[in-house]
Parts: structure tokens; sequence; C-alpha cells
């Protein structure tokens, strides 16, 4: 049996722990019900996903603020689709639904305890109160040692910040026994390079990588987290090959 590797292991939550597709569809859906829009999700959540995607980018450059994101993403879609509904009223709304969702990807809770040995790490560029909201929802919340937040730490992923201000609070010392794990290649792994850990960028659809941005292992499947950490997959790290 090999020497475990890593002692600190952080995780992302959305599309890492959680399926966040999941949890959007709901509470869009029923925010949407709420605000009298029934075709609501159906017209509009192709334009929701690109103006979305175009704003968390910005968010990970540093280019807008979590808060402006949360009602600039609705202000743009109904002006898109001509659609006279207070944006801010409706974020509020949306981020109350989203708040109650908490559908766990798979292998999530079995990763989890089997990592119990380990310290764990949440990190997270989410709004706060919707992110401790779906951990305590969910079976996940009780494994970890800290929730590290964006808006608390005054930094997201993958700017260094949020790395050392995670690391003074939780008091890890050595970069060399700690992992990130998620999904994001531009904020988890450009993170976790950043500033010299290594990193397991989960991949389930198995997604081509056209980027510059190269992770120390990839995986498919969560339960492989646990041989990586434990040095079984020794091989699929750089440099062990």
């Amino acid at each position: 049996m090999k020497e475990q590797i890593y002692t600190t292991v952080i995780f992302d939550i959305d599309d890492t722990l959680m399926d966040f597709a999941l949890s959007e569809h709901a509470a869009l859906h029923n925010t949407f019900m709420d605000f009298k829009i029934p075709n609501g999700f159906v017209d509009m959540h192709d334009s929701y996903r690109a103006i979305s995607k175009v704003l968390w980018n910005d968010l990970e450059q540093g280019n807008i603020a979590l808060r402006e994101l949360g009602v600039e993403r609705f202000r743009r879609l109904f002006l898109e689709h001509q659609t006279d509904k207070d944006p801010v009223a409706f974020s509020n709304t949306y981020l109350g639904y989203l708040g109650k969702e908490a559908h766990l990807m798979a292998g999530a809770l079995e990763v989890l305890e089997e990592l119990s040995h380990c310290r764990l790490v949440i990190m997270t560029n989410g709004f706060g109160e919707v992110q401790k909201s779906r951990l305590q929802n969910s079976e996940l919340g009780s494994h970890f040692e800290h929730i590290v937040i964006s808006e608390e730490a005054g930094y997201q992923k993958p700017d260094s910040g949020i790395f050392d201000y995670a690391f003074s609070k939780i008091g890890i010392e050595a970069k060399t026994k700690t992992i990130i794990v998620g999904d994001s290649l531009t904020s988890d792994i450009q993170g976790g390079i950043n500033y010299g850990i290594d990193t397991v960028w989960f991949n389930p659809n198995g997604k081509k990588n056209d980027s510059e941005i190269q992770p120390t292992y990839e995986i498919q499947d969560l339960l492989e987290v646990i041989d990586i950490v434990n040095g079984s997959i020794g091989n699929r790290k750089e440099g062990d090959k």
C-alpha cells in the first residue's frame, strides 16, 4: 500500500459535489412561475445560460462583483426578451429557491466518508447564504472543517487571495500535501496552479481540454479522488509516469 500523498482536500461545490444543473432548473422554474412567466424556463433558459457564462467569467477575471452579477444576469435577460420584470426582485427570489436545492453528484457522500481522515475544505465562488443553505440541506455539511466562500474571503477563484485566506484561516502550511478538486479549468484548476498546489479536474462528461490549463489529475468518477489522495493512482500524476 502506497503512502498517503495528500492530507488536505479542497472541494468545489457546484458540478463537483452537487449537481448545479438540477438545482438551477428547479429554482429558475419556481421563480418564473412566481413572476407569472409560465414558459420562462423553456423560452429563456438558453439565453440565461449564455449570459451567465459570460458574467461568471467576468467574475473570475475580477471585472464584476458577485452581488452585481446576481442582478445583472437577469437585467440582461429581461432586456433581451423584452420582459418588464424587476431583476432585483427576481434575483432575490431565485436565490431563495436555489438555497433549498441540494442534489448530490454520484459518489459525493462516499468520497467524503472515505476521506474522513483528511482535512476537508469547501471553496466556492457562490453566494454565501445560498451555498451554506444548500450544504445544510444536504448530508455533506458535517464533513467539512471549514467552508471558504469568496464573498467572505474578498477574493474569488482563481485569485490566489482566496487560497491565502483559506490557508491562513485553517492553518494549512504544506502546499505539497494539499489538493483541490473541481470541475472548472479556469476557476478551480487555474486557481490551484496559480497557488502551487496539485489539482484534480473532475470531468464526468469527458470534455476535451483545448486550453493551456493542465491539471495534475483528470477524473470522470468522483470515487477516483480516494485513490489519488491515498497514493493509489500515482501514475496519473505528472512526473510519476
